[in-house]
């Protein structure tokens, strides 16, 4: 009986693991998943380079549609006479082309006419809008050319991506927003031609000119009320794409490790190099110990090692120091070449933290060093 009920909990325990396969190393994965830092210098300049900004295409476009009609009201004036003129040059022509005269040089000279006038009424309002799309595009994204925008990329016609794309957020909130923007349109055109609606209906007493005329200062003020509402819904989107662009830069913590290393380098790696310059260093100091006149001593944590040549320096030099384990190989190198040990804790310390290797002594310590200096001559008569 002890048996079987061994071998059937041998048998759930088997089913159990064949039908919930786990992972014992699951829990102790950490890839940093969760992009919860600020984006770093480095990754906004990455990112600027390849062309990607917050910018905002909405109020771009209510920035030239708003030009467009306040240069239209400026210069209502203007344009009007300038299709008058139009008008009355193209309707004397009519016998002229209808005559035996009209042939290609005719046609000619009518057309380009014709070019040039339209072109005097368009290009002010054209230079006008391009000034003023640049101006918002440069106070977005500031002045920064890249050409990698324009970059043929397989992902931009890849069908599979295009079409996750039509379906993406982002996609989402920009048919919001148009669909916004078209009921704010028809608010807008109905309320306006509800005040002009009587106004409308009595068109036929009205001249030809007169006609035109309040029919153009009804759609010029409609599209000014329209500007204005897209302005607004520009600068909205504007702001939302900068917190859209710095949340979509954010980073894993582990992004943020591996480009501190490769920016400036791995920890690791820069403590095994400065180890072993700190080895090079003390290698070409203990070389250079036997040339010492004295090592002064703490006498047991520190000791110093200064040379004096009058020919050479104008002061004595700091040839080597240490600490505790190094301190100790100095003066085994210093008793092994008969080199004085001198104790005097005050300067031994104030050689160590504050005398660089290779360095000449400060003139606050002249005396004292002399002092020792003196003592060790006195010593080697």
């Amino acid at each position: 009986m002890k048996g079987m009920v061994i071998s059937l909990k041998e048998d759930i325990l088997y089913n159990v693991n064949y039908l919930i396969p786990y992972d014992i190393q699951f829990f102790a994965k950490d890839d940093g998943g969760d992009k919860t830092e600020e984006p770093t210098t480095k990754k906004l300049s990455d990112a600027r380079k390849e062309g990607q900004v917050a910018k905002s295409t909405e109020l771009i476009t209510a920035s030239g549609l708003l030009t467009l009609f306040v240069a239209l009201k400026i210069f209502v004036g203007y344009i009007s006479e300038q299709f008058i003129q139009v008008f009355y040059r193209t309707y004397s022509s009519i016998d002229r082309i209808a005559s035996e005269e009209f042939n290609s040089n005719v046609f000619t000279v009518l057309f380009s006419d014709g070019l040039w006038s339209i072109l005097k009424i368009c290009l002010p309002i054209f230079l006008m809008i391009t000034v003023t799309s640049f101006a918002v595009v440069a106070f977005q994204v500031k002045w920064k050319v890249s050409g990698k925008l324009i970059m043929p990329k397989f992902s931009k016609i890849n069908p599979i991506s295009g079409f996750s794309k039509i379906f993406s957020k982002d996609k989402v909130v920009e048919l919001i927003v148009s669909v916004v923007k078209i009921l704010i349109i028809i608010y807008i055109v109905k309320d306006a031609l509800k005040d002009h609606w009587r106004l409308l209906l009595t068109l036929y007493d009205y001249s030809l000119l007169q006609a035109v005329a309040l029919i153009g200062d009804i759609i010029i003020d409609l599209g000014l009320q329209i500007s204005f509402v897209f302005l607004i819904i520009g600068c909205a989107d504007y702001i939302y794409q900068k917190f859209k662009f710095r949340k979509d830069m954010r980073m894993t913590k582990q992004e943020v490790k591996d480009e501190f290393k490769n920016s400036e380098g791995d920890p690791q790696i820069k403590s095994k190099i400065r180890a072993r310059m700190r080895e090079a260093s003390q290698r070409r100091m203990m070389q250079e110990l036997p040339q010492a006149d004295v090592v002064i001593t703490n006498p047991t944590h520190l000791a110093a090692a200064i040379k004096y040549d009058k020919e050479s320096s104008d002061a004595p030099i700091l040839i080597a120091k240490g600490a505790d384990y190094l301190a100790m190989k100095i003066k085994e190198v210093a008793k092994e070449n008969k080199i004085e040990i001198v104790e005097n804790k005050p300067l031994a310390r104030m050689l160590y933290y504050n005398v660089e290797l290779g360095a000449e002594i400060p003139p606050e310590l002249y005396q004292m060093t002399a002092e020792v200096l003196a003592y060790v001559y006195g010593l080697n008569k």
